[in-house]
C-alpha cells in the first residue's frame, strides 16, 4: 500500500520536572528535506534525532520540533546575563560602524538563541533521554500512521483514474476502424476535385493510401499505454516507496497519449484523448504526494 508524504505526529512525555513535546510535520518534496528545532537541553542529541527520523520517513519536507516545558514552580526560565551583554555590545558596535541610530539593541539581544534558559540546562540522566527517545518513536509512529491513512485515499483515487484511462482506451476502437473509411473517402474526394478519375493510377493510389494509413496507425501506442497502466498498478501493489517510479510511468503514459492524439485525425478520437489527458493530469498531481 502506498503512503502519502503529507502527515502530522505529536506526542508528549511527562517527566517529573517538565513535559517534553515532540511534533513532526511533513509535506511532499523530491527528496528528504529535514528541518529541526530542538530545545537546547537536547541539542547534543540532534544528530541522533535527525538520523532516526530520516530512517523512518525517507522522503518529504519534514519539520521536527522538540520543546521542553517546565511544570509550575519548577525550572523557571532565567536570562543568561553574559550572553545578553555580548549580543547587546555587538549590536551597538555594528550600529556605530554603519552609522545607524535608534537601534533597539536590548530588544534584539533578548530575541537571540539560548538567551532564555531554564534552571536545568543539562540532560538529567540516561533514563530521561530514554523517555524522550520513546516519545520521539511514538511521535514518528503517529506520523507514519497518518501517512498510511492519507495513502489509502490516494490509492483509491489513483486506481480510479487509471481504470478510467483504460476504459477510454478501449472505447477508441470503434472510432479507429471507422476513421480509415473516412480518411480514404476524403483523399479520394480531394483527388477527384482536381484530377479526372481516368487519369488516376489506382495501384499507385492504393500503395500511397496504405503508406499514409500505416503512419496513422495507433496500435503500438495502444499496446504500450495498456502495459503502462498495468505496470502502474503493479508498482502500487508491490513497492513500498513507489512515488518516484510512479511519476516516471505517468510520464511514459503521457507520451503514448500525446502520440495517439497527434495521429488520431478524428474528432471523436480526439475527444477521448482529451479525456485521457485530463485523468493523467490528475494522476501526475497525486503522484507528487506519494512517498
Amino acid at each position: 500500500m502506498i503512503q502519502s508524504m503529507t502527515g502530522y505526529g505529536r506526542f508528549v512525555a511527562e517527566l517529573p520536572e517538565k513535559n517534553v513535546v515532540i511534533e513532526i510535520k511533513s509535506l511532499n518534496s523530491k527528496q528528504l528535506d529535514l528541518n529541526s528545532r530542538i530545545a537546547s537541553v537536547y541539542r547534543d542529541k540532534e544528530l541522533e534525532i535527525r538520523n532516526y527520523i530520516s530512517s523512518q520517513l525517507v522522503r518529504g519536507k519534514v519539520d521536527v520540533i522538540v520543546t521542553s516545558e517546565s511544570k509550575d514552580g519548577v525550572g523557571e526560565r532565567k536570562i543568561q546575563d553574559g550572553l545578553v551583554k555580548s549580543y547587546f555590545e555587538k549590536f551597538n558596535q555594528l550600529a556605530q560602524e554603519l552609522g545607524v541610530s535608534n537601534v533597539p539593541a536590548l530588544e534584539l539581544a533578548l530575541k537571540m538563541p539560548d538567551v532564555w534558559a531554564s534552571d536545568n540546562q543539562s540532560l538529567a540522566s540516561d533514563e530521561e533521554w530514554d523517555k524522550v527517545k520513546q516519545t520521539l518513536e511514538k511521535a514518528t509512529s503517529n506520523i507514519v500512521m497518518y501517512r498510511r491513512h492519507e495513502g489509502e485515499a490516494l490509492d483509491k483515487d489513483l486506481r480510479r483514474n487509471i481504470q478510467t484511462i483504460s476504459d477510454l482506451l478501449a472505447s477508441i476502437e470503434p472510432f479507429e476502424k471507422a476513421r480509415v473509411g473516412k480518411i480514404r473517402e476524403k483523399i479520394e474526394a480531394a483527388l477527384q476535385e482536381f484530377i479526372e478519375s481516368d487519369k488516376i493510377d489506382k495501384n499507385r493510389l492504393e500503395q500511397e493510401m496504405i503508406f499514409y494509413l500505416e503512419k496513422l496507425d495507433i496500435n503500438e501506442e495502444k499496446v504500450r499505454l495498456a502495459q503502462h497502466c498495468k505496470y502502474f498498478i503493479d508498482t502500487m501493489d508491490n513497492e513500498e516507496y513507489a512515488g518516484k517510479k510512479l511519476n516516471f510511468i505517468a510520464q511514459e503514459m503521457g507520451r503514448e497519449i500525446n502520440t495517439m492524439g497527434s495521429k488520431s485525425n478524428d474528432a471523436d478520437m480526439q475527444r477521448i484523448v482529451v479525456q485521457m489527458k485530463d485523468n493523467l493530469e490528475k494522476i501526475k498531481e497525486q503522484v507528487l504526494n506519494v512517498l
